[in-house]
């Protein structure tokens, strides 16, 4: 007996190391639910955080906050390819009348708070995501949010919504609802660190509302849409101006989240046709607050009387957002500009020194990196890690890449660009580009002439001297203004020889890259491939961006990605400014501690009581 108690107390003793260490592997495979999640680490903020750091939770509520556009709208469907949309929505995250299954907080490379969602589910490998939604959530109309609409709507924005939602979200295989209240989906491969994340960002539709109330989703419409946020549409001048009135039984007034958040009674959007006439009402009161990107204007026209005696408050603030790319953009698809060679020349022709001086005060910085402004951008030589990265891709990138730090051309600013300009001869001499009898250059019958195109007219005055110059180089363009309508409808089709744009960028860049740069959106209408770079050696740097192990990995690849962008010289480089000029009328207020990614005035700002 006295062995048996022994064998019997061994075969305990086992089956509890074995039944215990298949336990624990279970829960260790098996993802917790998580109130928040982070790209890279953790979050900032614990599960039971009272409010962000970036709001004033005691900001009284009331009054309304008065803004302006310029251009017009004739649409209120932001999801789709059709149309001008209204001020207030957004097609990328959530806003005014539209709830997300999460959010982002502004003080944080890529985090993610519950909105819709209660928690997050995700295994270590990645492979897939589940929501868990919360019971209060709601409809304007008063029904439950339900997993059922988070398919339908993942569904819908993929096969009739922008062509970015179906890039964006590729590697999604499948989309379930397991439950009435949670929904699960499965990707294509394992360790896409980003996708989880950009998945949780989606905005999440009344699938009841587009399907049986006889609404074409895919076809623009200026009725107010059924939407879950904190405000709904409450009047729409077709063109002129909307407005949003915060509703008071909205489900998420009371999440930790959004304390401080949602402080105006109403929100409007007045349309104006011309920047001068806009600037002048705002010294008349007609709106409250505008954020000026004109540095001309910023300095020489903001002397109104409210501005002199302090009813306009007239701020500077510093931010640390990055700045992106701003530049003449080159269409590749174009015979024009497919040498290199071309499109490093008419950079040349591009007098940043002088035009900074003469129309921007000298307040402006040139951008040499697509994550300017930002610890992503290129600087200096390629470190060892950047070229361990490259070396695998020597002959198939730029030599520069290797050797030579990026800068934009550079003149002294007295407007005698003669240096560059013979440089720029050069560089046409040899892509065979010859003089021809009209002082225009000719190649195999093929005049190098070109249209560039935009919708701002503020950007002639930047834009003539650059024609000037490229006159003198035997290059003929011109600048093509036309309404907005017009130019979306162009530029969605690839129809422009170079236009002025931007490629605004995040803190954590990922799966968008494929929608700036990747082969495949390269022919697809309405994708952000605006250039047309179809480069398999780009789409690699896209695909290491996405899976990136930790930040300084992320850190390593997009700069490295960044070089080969620049030395292929796709776009003429602007400028940036690290600052936003925000004027306001002194009874809006804005929180001591802000946000240095967005000012989020629409969010966080309120009226001081008793105006």
């Amino acid at each position: 007996m006295k062995y048996g108690w022994t064998l019997i107390f061994l075969s305990s003793f086992l089956s509890i190391l074995i039944f215990g260490k298949q336990a624990f592997s279970q829960e260790e495979i098996l993802p917790q639910p998580q109130h928040a999640v982070a790209l890279h680490g953790s979050p900032k903020y614990n599960a039971d955080f009272e409010h962000l750091e970036y709001v004033n939770p005691e900001a009284p509520k009331g009054g309304i906050l008065k803004q302006h556009v310029i251009g017009s709208f004739d649409s209120l469907n932001p999801f789709i390819i059709k149309g001008s949309t209204a001020a207030g929505l957004n097609y990328m995250r959530s806003g005014l009348i539209y709830e997300s299954l999460m959010q982002n907080s502004w003080d944080e490379p890529f985090s993610l708070y519950g909105i819709i969602a209660e928690s997050i589910e995700i295994p270590k490998d990645r492979s897939w995501v589940a929501f868990n939604l919360r019971n209060e959530a709601k409809w304007a109309d008063g029904k439950p949010i339900t997993a059922d609409a988070v398919v339908w709507t993942f569904k819908t924005l993929t096969s009739k919504g922008k062509p970015f939602f179906k890039a964006y979200w590729h590697d999604v295989v499948e989309v379930i609802a397991e439950s009435d209240k949670r929904v699960k989906f499965t990707f294509r491969s394992q360790g896409n660190a980003e996708l989880p994340l950009i998945i949780a960002e989606m905005v999440v539709l009344p699938k009841h509302y587009w399907t049986q109330n006889e609404h074409k989703f895919d076809e623009t419409s200026l009725e107010a849409p059924l939407g879950s946020g904190p405000y709904e549409i409450s009047l729409v001048d077709a063109g002129r101006s909307i407005e949003y009135t915060r509703r008071n039984d909205w489900w998420g007034k009371d999440l930790p989240f959004f304390k401080g958040f949602y402080n105006f009674d109403k929100l409007q959007y007045d349309y104006y046709r011309d920047t001068n006439v806009a600037l002048e009402a705002l010294f008349a009161s007609e709106y409250d607050v505008k954020m000026e990107n004109t540095a001309k204007l910023w300095v020489s026209a903001y002397n109104a009387k409210p501005v002199r005696d302090g009813r306009i408050i007239k701020a500077e603030i510093d931010n640390q957002r990055p700045a992106g790319m701003q530049g003449f953009i080159y269409n590749t698809r174009r015979a024009l500009f497919q040498d290199k060679r071309v499109r490093e020349a008419l950079a040349y022709a591009f007098d940043f020194e002088w035009s900074n001086k003469q129309f921007a005060y000298g307040t402006y910085t040139r951008t040499n990196s697509y994550f300017e402004n930002s610890e992503l951008a290129s600087n200096d030589l390629p470190s060892i890690e950047e070229l361990i990265l490259l070396e695998p891709f020597k002959g198939k990138i730029p030599d520069e890449v290797f050797t030579k730090t990026y800068k934009a051309p550079v003149t002294d600013g007295s407007g005698n660009a003669r240096q560059n300009l013979h440089k720029a001869k050069k560089l046409l001499d040899e892509a065979n580009f010859i003089l021809g009898e009209d002082g225009v250059r000719v190649k195999n019958g093929v005049r190098l002439e070109f249209e560039i195109l935009d919708a701002n007219p503020q950007f002639e005055r930047w834009v003539l001297p650059f024609i000037k110059n490229l006159e003198r180089i035997g290059v003929k363009a011109n600048f093509r203004v036309v309404d907005t309508a017009q130019y979306q409808n162009r530029i969605n089709d690839f129809d422009f020889d170079m236009t002025i744009g931007g490629f605004g960028q995040s803190n954590s860049p990922g799966n968008e890259q494929q929608d700036f740069w990747g082969s495949d959106k390269a022919d697809i209408h309405g994708s952000r491939n605006y250039i047309g770079i179809k480069d398999p050696v780009i789409d690699d740097f896209i695909n290491k961006i996405i899976h990136a192990k930790n930040r300084n990995d992320l850190i390593t690849k997009t700069r490295a990605m960044d070089r080969i962008l620049l030395w292929n010289h796709y776009v003429i480089p602007m400028w940036h400014y690290p600052k936003w000029r925000i004027a306001y009328w002194n009874h809006i207020k804005h929180p001591e501690t802000m946000s240095g990614i967005s000012p989020l005035i629409l969010y966080t700002w309120w009226k001081k009581e008793g105006q």
